[in-house]
């Protein structure tokens, strides 16, 4: 790569890609728990996807039962500790806590969660759950995201036979290749994979569906088969130039940071995101720590449009990101590598059929941006080339259509959940589609 960014010693990237919310002491803890106002109503309980009873496990805390604390979370969610590091719990949980009506801090929800589930993995995952008799039946996951390692480990809970099918040489899906480690190491993904496993579910990575075994194959080995594929192919930008060396995908340049060899890890010196989504702000945090000089954000609505959460933006705004608004790419820029991204002004019009002010060039407004690397990220598309194979999927506004109950697609046999069914939403989102769709599952087979 043209100009690229000196690279830090290995104590420097340790510790500009240290924790962004270090784990409570026992102490602080219990001290935080006894906050607790164990609100009758739980308004934090609604608030998440998963619907954790947060009071409970948190009053466990309080009187030193954090077994029966994990136990409470677990009930609930299947990926507990990745949704406590990595959740957007400002605007879930801890957004809903009565506290901030009072103008006070809510209580710490993720970090108590962390720390319940922590001490679960560190005391070597006691048991917890006693699974039900097998019924005979068997099903089959496609993906070990988090939407496939719920459905899994609920699935086996009920009796079930249950093999994942994943193309990745490691499990875990985003919560392993997708989440910056600022936020939480892929170790902590490997645990939550160990967790489902510990229930008897078989794991067969690096088997892609549909190329590598067929089908049909799975269809006559399982009584049902669970969809969670997330989404595929990032969008394109459809500019000239999007081909040039320097130019990659948000996703695979998370995905190589992710794996912490970051002498591995190229970036320029000044590197642009395309996207205002929350994987842009990991993607030019991420860029910006590995010693980035210059990062940006370029996107074509203003402040008030971007899809990424508040806290995001303050975090990328501390780290020195510079932000360009009403801007759109029109041209990649250089001879053999990236040299400069030409943009052009935009004014926002009348809304598009999302409710955001539709985007408009504003004429004659061309300019350019000097840059070494350009990070893309407009979006995924859902991977019509594998769902494509599944005979009758409905597949309605770029989404895999479900009945809204049971998760079960226009397919009988296929049940989907996470990014596939939502267009990309959350890990907890995901999580809670996960266990509806083994419910769903086992409805199907028994009627009940």
């Amino acid at each position: 790569m043209k100009n690229l960014a000196p690279k830090l010693t290995h104590e420097q990237y340790e510790a500009n890609f240290a924790e962004l919310h270090p784990p409570f002491t026992p102490n602080s803890a219990v001290a935080e728990a006894n906050r607790c106002l164990y609100c009758y109503d739980s308004p934090c309980m609604k608030a998440c996807p998963t619907h954790i009873d947060i009071s409970t496990f948190i009053k466990k805390i309080a009187t030193g039962n954090i077994k029966g604390s994990a136990k409470t979370i677990l009930k609930s969610n299947w990926v507990a500790l990745t949704c406590a590091k990595a959740c957007p719990v400002d605007v879930l949980c801890e957004g809903a806590c009565v506290y901030n009506e009072r103008g006070e801090e809510p209580i710490q929800i993720g970090r108590l969660q962390r720390y319940a589930i922590d001490w679960y993995f560190e005391h070597g995952m006691p048991p917890l759950f006693a699974p039900a008799p097998k019924n005979g039946k068997s099903v089959g996951v496609i993906g070990a995201g988090a939407a496939g390692l719920s459905c899994a480990a609920e699935a086996a809970l009920l009796g079930f036979d249950v093999t994942i099918y994943d193309a990745n040489e490691k499990p875990g899906g985003l919560n392993t290749w997708g989440i910056a480690p600022y936020k939480m190491m892929q170790e902590d993904a490997f645990k939550e994979v160990r967790l489902v496993q510990s229930f008897g579910v078989k794991i067969q990575s690096g088997v892609c569906a549909g190329k590598d075994i067929a089908l049909g194959d799975l269809e006559k080995k399982h009584d049902a088969i669970f969809l969670g594929v997330g989404l595929g192919s990032a969008s394109r930008l459809n500019i000239p130039g999007e081909n040039l060396p320097g130019v990659v995908d948000a996703l695979d340049f998370i995905g190589k940071v992710t794996t912490r060899n970051w002498h591995s890890v190229d970036v320029g010196k000044r590197v642009a995101v395309i996207g205002a989504g929350n994987t842009a702000i990991d993607a030019v945090t991420e860029a910006r720590r590995l010693g980035a000089e210059q990062v940006m954000i370029i996107y074509r609505r203003s402040r008030e449009e971007m899809p990424a959460y508040d806290f995001e933006y303050e975090l990328a705004k501390s780290e020195g990101v510079q932000f360009q608004f009403l801007t759109a790419p029109s041209r990649i820029i250089g001879n053999a590598h990236v040299e400069a991204l030409e943009c052009i002004q935009m004014q926002l019009g009348e809304p598009d059929e999302e409710g955001r002010r539709r985007p408009i060039p504003v004429p004659h407004s061309e300019f350019r941006i000097p840059v070494d690397m350009i990070i893309k990220s407009v979006g995924q598309n859902i991977e019509q080339t594998f769902l494509a194979q599944i005979p009758n999927l409905k597949i309605e506004g770029g989404k895999v259509w479900v009945n809204p109950y049971t998760l079960q697609t226009s397919n009988p046999k296929y049940f989907a959940g996470g990014d596939c069914i939502n267009g990309g939403k959350e890990v907890v989102n995901a999580a809670a589609d996960g266990k509806r769709a083994a419910h769903g599952i086992h409805e199907f087979c028994f009627g009940k």
